[in-house]
């Protein structure tokens, strides 16, 4: 009787997840890769998403089309609630999945510090609907702001606070400063769009903390020559409907906004605390599963964890960062190791190769740190453009975003700047219109 076939699974389809499964595509196994999204998302681009200048599909590739023509991997939707490693069984939302080895690359979502109740005020960005939510969440500001009589009001839809001065924050914050001084200059009457008032706030001494102070130095100038205000050393002690309550030093301030978008932290995704649980392992203060030197779980050698859900402590002072780039080294180190046990090779330790870190901050500059080379600017931002091009899972998604990026960055115009979804555009402060016409003329 011909013995069974190695059964991997995969739970996850982001970098980590998509990378291990591809290169284990000529690899004696069956592969199942399951997922709660039919997709993968290429989320260094999800604040594009946000600001307008991408669709979602040009950052989106349905996973079944992605390996459609890998034999030996099966698609799987369906949300994960329980991973028994002494069964080693993971269930599903659809049953039942045994496995051989499995790699947990279930990813992280946002983190409030505890303070939970932010989220309705203060969305983050991690998925396409929270990219489409901010997007109309900005574009609805500005429409209302449109039609709004009282100036207190107006002042507060045209005030937008970013909670956090990491790439993504300041991300956000470039790509605010863009659409409100370039991609909406003539759209509206009322109004001006560039009056509006952007603010970045960060806890730390600088924006930018896994960039040289030079790096962080250059942001947070090309930021506020774009008219973002930074708030540095200052930390959000309340957020509501209405307003964001900031502590710098011992002075607190209110500043009164309809519009505060988080960037601030991550947790990771919940399935890894059940894990932990399950086989005794630890966890950081994010949620994440501190993992052996080969990326395993502790005591369950079949059971790897990698991406934003693991935490690596084998590799410098502090554990190895959630991003892409690790995430996509630590699946191809998975699956090598894979192959590895299966032909009885000597199995390889985990060690992570810093190719560098970029950051855009908005039209025509960016910041990129290679170690041996630190430069920032126009150059800096063409280099940005050329390597998250390289990383865009598919040839037609590389070519859109090009297509996209090229109409953009010629003409300032961002034409995916849609407002989808049911949107409240109602605020029990606003004085009521009998007519649009009674609003005075911007302006010029």
């Amino acid at each position: 009787m011909p013995q069974a076939q190695h059964q991997v699974v995969v739970i996850g389809g982001g970098f980590g997840g998509l990378t291990a499964v591809r290169r284990l595509k000529t690899a004696p196994v069956q592969i199942k890769l399951i997922d709660k999204r039919n997709f993968h998302l290429f989320q260094p681009l999800l604040y594009q998403v946000a600001g307008g200048a991408l669709s979602p599909a040009n950052i989106a590739s349905p996973l079944r089309n992605l390996f459609a023509r890998q034999a030996n991997c099966q698609v799987l939707l369906g949300n994960v609630s329980r991973i028994d490693p002494a069964a080693r069984s993971v269930t599903t939302n659809e049953g039942i999945v045994r496995y051989d080895t499995l790699v947990v690359a279930a990813g992280a979502t946002h983190s409030y510090f505890g303070q939970d109740q932010w989220e309705k005020y203060a969305p983050g960005l991690k998925t396409i609907e929270d990219a489409t939510n901010i997007r109309a969440k900005i574009l609805t500001a500005f429409e209302e702001a449109e039609n709004e009589l009282d100036p207190a009001v107006r002042k507060r839809l045209l005030t937008f606070v970013i909670v956090g001065g990491g790439p993504t924050g300041v991300e956000l914050a470039g790509t605010l400063a863009d659409i409100s001084r370039l991609s909406l200059k003539h759209d509206f009457r009322s109004i001006n769009p560039a009056d509006s008032r952007i603010i970045l706030v960060e806890g730390a001494e600088r924006v930018l903390t896994p960039f040289p102070p030079r790096l962080s130095q250059h942001a947070t100038e090309f930021l506020q020559q774009r008219g973002v205000q930074v708030m540095l050393k200052t930390r959000v002690n309340e957020i509501q409907a209405d307003h964001v309550l900031v502590k710098t030093q011992d002075q607190e301030q209110v500043i009164e906004t309809r519009n505060v978008l988080w960037a601030a932290g991550v947790q990771a995704a919940p399935i890894g605390k059940q894990l932990a649980e399950a086989a005794g392992a630890s966890l950081d203060r994010s949620g994440r599963i501190v993992v052996e030197p080969d990326l395993s779980l502790p005591g369950y050698p079949e059971v790897f964890v990698i991406g934003d859900l693991a935490n690596y402590p084998h590799q410098g002072e502090t554990p190895l960062p959630g991003v892409a780039p690790v995430a996509i080294q630590q699946g191809q180190f998975v699956a090598r190791l894979i192959i590895a046990r299966l032909q009885g090779a000597p199995l390889p330790q985990f060690k992570y190769l810093d190719k560098g870190n970029l950051a855009t901050i908005g039209k025509w500059s960016a910041v990129a740190d290679f170690g041996w080379l630190k430069i920032s600017g126009l150059s800096a931002w063409v280099l940005w453009l050329f390597v998250h091009l390289m990383y865009i899972i598919g040839f037609r998604n590389r070519l859109l975003v090009l297509i996209q990026w090229a109409w953009n960055f010629l003409t300032n115009d961002r034409s995916a700047r849609l407002i989808t979804g049911e949107q409240n555009t109602s605020d029990t402060n606003s004085t009521p219109l009998t007519s649009v016409s009674e609003l005075p003329p911007r302006e010029n």
